[in-house]
């Protein structure tokens, strides 16, 4: 037999044999150096799971015509070269807990380094997010998004230690920035907020070098559709970062029109190649904030990157040179990689029938708390089962709008505090009535007419797409960092729970609890059925109008395992606690309950106080203070 020159034998058979031969023989060159590859590619770092990979994490090929993940540039400089080999295995899947009765490994296993990246880098990129335990679910809600989408090629940067063991023990992958932060919240604008973001700045440094693409991202933002394909697109750019613009510049999923974007760039959301222009940004950046820790990190990055803006790099991109006049970069459509205001406020990829990639909260308030509620209103934020189902159960009620408060006549401050107070009434019977049946109080849609920011505005932004009258952010109008504080029970009373208004729409809701269901209707004291204890065979509870704490306490003494009570209305549900002591807690409780509207043009202060209690104040109106000295809530 031939075997011996195997070239020379099918050189002389006919093609289909030529074409047999050479299938086997390719097959088996390949199958042969992957085997290898797996047999003496060991991994580099101890701490990453040892067990076999999820569906999720096979790489697949793209379909024809369809860009792949990986943007094919190499990294500049021989140190920053990687070996395709490595990357083609398989990731170690994310979810998997250590096994039982295991120990953790040593600190120094968690330090970053090019190996302990190289475990989680697919097409040569690599997502990662940075935070401290104060943000434990904000990081956990931004891993299950990408890993729900079959994005397993994450990071995580923990900033203390106990993050780090609670992500190890839950199958996160995570490394030791070294940090030493405190695990509590530090608070927007605090000295340690800048100080977590300076350490985003050197951790940037830090991996560009490693010759990985890097696609950065903050913990308050959540991925809802997998990006890595739009970025695919753009395999020129340096850098694609979002942007605070809150007026669109495309009507499609192009990239922003640079020349037309006046905001802040906002490094929450932005992608870096390993090329010498990003690298040397990267090192600069750092430089300039390590030198002066007064400066914001974003506001760093401005001042560097719009230092040369101009020209574009060519007709079709939307690429421009910037920084040094040899960087490449590109503005993510702020239509679909979302700012606080692009997607709660405006929703203004769906105006323009986009899909959206990803939401940041910024454009918000009421602090990190507001940040939680307003993920939750959109229904993307994860919870443990048992935030659903709360101990007590749950209050809820349809809202009453007369349509002339909704629709007619212009929008303005009159007619907005018009709608709102008409809206907190019943927000506060509510609240009193969720604190006497000791249940957590599910918050309605609250509707608006007129946006709020921190400057003076007409009351909607020029060229956005605000469309009202529109449901608002929570936080527009209540302090849900207040609402959600501990407080002394001796001076406020007892905490009232709150969920969010799409609270039984979330598709966590167990069934259990939506069928353990009551409905409540208000009726006329001395109407036929109308007394306290009257269930018809409907199984509806008919409620006197003008109910006193005694009588709520009556009715539904009975029903303290029904986990949802609804009422058909909270206008003249409640008619006051008998305990004076309790009312006046609860009073000092929920004034403080309520923030302000921002803000009147061409006036200082240019705020306005909302005021729980307006209906109590003959002649109140919408105002802002006169003078400083005027400034303060209405208490």
């Amino acid at each position: 037999m031939a075997w011996n020159n195997p070239f020379k034998e099918m050189a002389n058979s006919k093609p289909l044999f030529l074409t047999i031969y050479a299938t086997v023989l390719i097959g088996i060159v390949f199958s042969s150096v992957y085997v290898f590859s797996a047999i003496y590619s060991s991994p580099n770092s101890t701490y990453s799971l040892s067990i076999a990979p999820s569906a999720s994490s096979v790489i697949k090929a793209e379909p024809s015509g369809q860009a792949s993940n990986f943007s094919g540039r190499q990294a500049d400089g021989d140190s920053t070269a990687v070996n395709p080999q490595l990357q083609s295995k398989l990731l170690k899947p994310i979810w998997a807990v250590p096994p039982a009765g295991s120990k953790m490994p040593d600190l120094e296993t968690f330090k970053l380094s090019k190996e302990l990246v190289q475990e989680r880098v697919t097409d040569n990129i690599v997502v990662v997010t940075f935070g401290n335990y104060a943000f434990m679910d904000f990081i956990l809600t931004w891993v299950k998004h990408l890993t729900d989408m079959g994005v397993e090629n994450l990071l995580v940067g923990a900033m203390d230690t106990k993050l780090l063991e609670a992500l190890y023990w839950k199958g996160v992958p995570a490394f030791d920035m070294g940090s030493h932060m405190s695990t509590i919240d530090v608070g927007w604008g605090s000295p340690t907020f800048h100080k977590m973001g300076r350490e985003k700045v050197v951790l940037i440094d830090s991996i560009l070098p490693f010759g990985f693409e890097l696609l950065m991202c903050d913990t308050d933002m959540v991925w809802l559709k997998n990006p890595l394909p739009y970025i695919a697109r753009f395999p020129e750019a340096d850098v694609l970062t979002s942007t605070d613009q809150v007026v669109p510049t495309v009507t499609d999923d192009r990239l922003d029109m640079w020349q037309q974007v006046g905001a802040a760039y906002n490094i929450g959301i932005f992608h870096w190649r390993p090329t010498d222009s990003s690298k040397k940004l990267a090192r600069e950046w750092k430089e300039m904030i390590l030198a002066d820790d007064k400066i914001w990190d974003q506001n760093g990055f401005n001042e560097l990157v719009r230092r040369q803006l101009g020209p574009s790099v060519d007709d079709d991109s939307g690429l421009v040179y910037a920084y040094d006049g040899n960087l490449k970069l590109g503005l993510l459509p702020a239509s679909i990689f979302c700012s606080g205001h692009t997607y709660f406020v405006q929703a203004m990829f769906q105006h323009l029938r986009l899909e959206a990639y990803a939401v940041h909260t910024t454009f918000q308030y009421a602090g990190t708390e507001g940040k939680r509620h307003r993920l939750r209103e959109a229904m993307v934020f994860y919870d443990p089962p048992e935030y659903y189902n709360p101990p007590g159960g749950l209050l809820t009620f349809k809202p009453s709008i007369p349509k002339n408060l909704l629709l007619d006549g212009e929008h303005s401050l009159d007619t907005h505090f018009a709608l709102v107070n008409f809206q907190m009434k019943q927000i506060r019977t509510a609240l009193a009535v969720a604190s006497v049946l000791n249940r957590t109080l599910v918050m309605p849609p609250l509707w608006c007419r007129l946006d709020r920011l921190w400057f003076g505005h007409p009351g909607i932004l020029p060229g956005s797409l605000t469309r009202p009258p529109f449901v608002c952010p929570l936080d527009h109008v209540f302090e849900i960092n207040v609402m959600l504080k501990d407080m002394p029970n001796e001076e406020f009373g007892p905490g009232i729970s709150i969920r969010e208004y799409s609270l039984f729409e979330n598709p966590s809701m167990p069934q259990e609890v939506k069928k353990s269901w009551l409905n409540v209707h208000l009726c006329q004291e001395g109407s036929p059925g109308c007394q306290v204890n009257s269930t018809g065979q409907s199984g509806v509870l008919k409620l006197p109008k003008h109910s006193t704490e005694e009588m709520l306490k009556t009715a539904f003494s009975k029903f303290k395992d029904v986990k949802v009570i609804q009422f058909s209305s909270m206008q003249d549900a409640f008619d006051g606690f008998t305990d004076k002591t309790r009312e006046e807690r609860f009073r000092n409780r929920v004034k403080r309950y309520v923030g302000i509207w921002c803000c009147v043009e061409n006036h200082t202060p240019g705020h306005i106080y909302y005021d729980m209690f307006w209906d109590e104040k003959p002649g109140w109106k919408a105002a802002p203070p006169n003078s400083t000295a005027d400034d303060h809530p209405p208490w």
